[in-house]
């Protein structure tokens, strides 16, 4: 990995357990991009504040700041960064191939994240009435079925080390943050051997290692 650079002074706020802010952090440190973290409290509602919402129109995170511009979504970033900062890329050369590889992304970051994210879980629990038990079955059910759903995309293209090919792609980034948080709820991940080998070997490098929650300066156990 090569050493940090200091593109326009990035700020990236974020919260150590969001997965879409783990996705950017994972993206900034493959392609050697060094920021400033801001942590943005999402459990404590820190997010709600009027600091916060005042740059934020969303009242999201991750929020990336680039000189006086601010970026938000994270696929939406992590593309930006792509586009602006291609070596090491996180998308295949053909065509097809980044069209596959942002299909596998978008299977979790749009139809396994959406249904499990910290908003979703505390309306089923402050507004529905759902217990603990009951919200944690609604995760691992959707996690669960998703994350079958991502193998057997997988199972359908040739062998590889991660997601696609032999380099970590915008897929590996989506897939490592969705099972951190999914072995948080005690997903069952037996029964996904091409996901969970993606997800091992992405483990093995500095750039995921680093930007997981662990690391995160706000870590809380």
């Amino acid at each position: 990995m090569r050493d940090p650079v200091y593109p326009l002074g990035m700020k990236l706020y974020n919260y150590f357990r969001s997965s879409a802010s783990f996705r950017v952090r994972i993206a900034l440190a493959y392609k050697g991009l060094a920021y400033d973290y801001v942590p943005v409290h999402l459990a404590r509602g820190d997010h709600k504040l009027p600091a916060y919402a005042g740059i934020a129109a969303d009242g999201l995170v991750p929020l990336l700041e680039v000189g006086e511009d601010r970026l938000s979504q994270s696929m939406a970033i992590i593309e930006y960064l792509e586009e602006t900062h291609p070596t090491p890329s996180l998308l295949p050369v053909s065509a097809l191939d980044r069209a596959r590889v942002r299909a596998l992304a978008q299977s979790i970051a749009c139809e396994i994240h959406p249904l499990n994210n910290l908003r979703v879980l505390k309306y089923l629990v402050r507004e529905l009435k759902i217990d603990e038990e009951a919200k944690g079955q609604w995760y691992r059910h959707w996690v669960r079925e998703g994350l079958e759903s991502f193998e057997r995309q997988l199972a359908q293209q040739r062998p590889s080390l991660y997601c696609w090919g032999d380099a970590p792609t915008l897929a590996d980034v989506c897939l490592v943050p969705q099972i951190f948080n999914g072995k948080r709820f005690d997903v069952d991940f037996d029964g996904l051997p091409r996901t969970m080998a993606a997800f091992d070997a992405c483990m093995q490098l500095q750039a995921f290692q680093g930007a997981q929650p662990s690391a995160c300066p706000d870590f809380e156990a």
